[in-house]
């Protein structure tokens, strides 16, 4: 595909997202898109939709937070496969919908999915508009299903609040936005289109390095750690699971590799305090249930 060819694509892709993602124009959009050239070229609806773009940085709709998330989600799952495990699967969805609909945010644009990732990586990812991914390596760690229901209500957190939207960089938002006009696309060359093409695409490293890479800002971690407790609680788990969980992870070896969770998480002795803290403000918490660990062991068996 050439630079001009990718940068229509780049372009459609933005008109779709910033246009309020309404259902005849993402229909449209899927059409356009296989003739990217001729829409650059003749300057048809997607072109003129570009009139709808707006410029204010973090400005997202839920529609467009979607479909941001959508794509961040393809590049997360490049990178490591998903866990073909129906059952599985389907018992995560069950946990995270549940944690999910006690957060600020129960309903969703396209609603909440998670999904298990098949890597010994010990990790946790939410990508923006409610696609949260979990390794095998974490579901390996975790002791109960209070562990799991706050670990993923931690993920949730990081959704509710936008933080993934919040590490985008606004250079990449305004020079895909905003530095091409409505007839410019018709006549930039190759370099042009070029820088076009990568600063949206940065739009998505951006996300993608902050969830695989970078970490988010220890604040951001802390604030997710704060809804994961009262979205557990709300939901009836028992909130020192979270905890328990981070109790697993200290004075573990991997952490001097700097790899997944280690990586992109602060230290568990810096959390779990903070966490005990939170827990003994909301007081009193429900308690375990002997029920929902053996629930949790018969699931995750097989990853075992």
């Amino acid at each position: 595909m050439n630079a001009r060819s990718r940068a229509a694509r780049a372009l459609l892709l933005a008109v779709l997202l910033a246009a309020g993602a309404a259902c005849s124009l993402i229909d449209q959009g899927t059409e356009i898109l296989g003739k990217a050239e001729d829409a650059v070229a003749k300057g048809d609806k997607a072109v003129k939709a570009y009139g709808k773009l707006r410029s204010a940085f973090g400005d997202f709709t839920e529609e467009e937070e979607y479909y941001i998330g959508r794509s961040v989600a393809a590049l997360i799952l490049g990178r490591y496969p998903a866990l073909n495990d129906a059952a599985l699967n389907l018992y995560v969805n069950k946990v995270g919908n549940a944690v999910a609909l006690s957060s600020e945010r129960p309903e969703i644009f396209a609603g909440w999915h998670f999904q298990a990732l098949d890597t010994d990586e010990v990790n946790a990812m939410a990508a923006p508009g409610g696609m949260i991914f979990i390794t095998k390596g974490l579901l390996k760690r975790c002791p109960d299903e209070e562990s799991l229901a706050l670990i993923l209500a931690h993920e949730v957190g990081h959704v509710a609040a936008r933080h993934g939207l919040q590490s985008i960089r606004k250079a990449n938002v305004t020079e895909t936005f905003t530095s091409i006009g409505l007839e410019a696309i018709k006549t930039y060359g190759p370099e042009q289109l070029a820088r076009v093409t990568a600063a949206f695409e940065g739009v998505l490293g951006d996300i993608v390095g902050t969830l695989v890479e970078r970490g988010y800002d220890r604040k951001l971690e802390y604030e997710a750690d704060e809804s994961a407790v009262l979205f557990g609680c709300r939901t009836g788990y028992d909130p020192a699971g979270l905890a328990r969980f981070l109790k697993t992870m200290v004075g573990d070896m991997s952490a001097v590799s700097g790899k997944g969770w280690f990586k992109t998480h602060p230290a568990p002795e810096q959390r779990i305090d903070r966490v005990q803290a939170e827990i003994d403000r909301l007081q009193p918490v429900p308690a375990p249930a002997a029920v929902r660990t053996q629930r949790f062991k018969s699931a995750v068996s097989a990853v075992r």
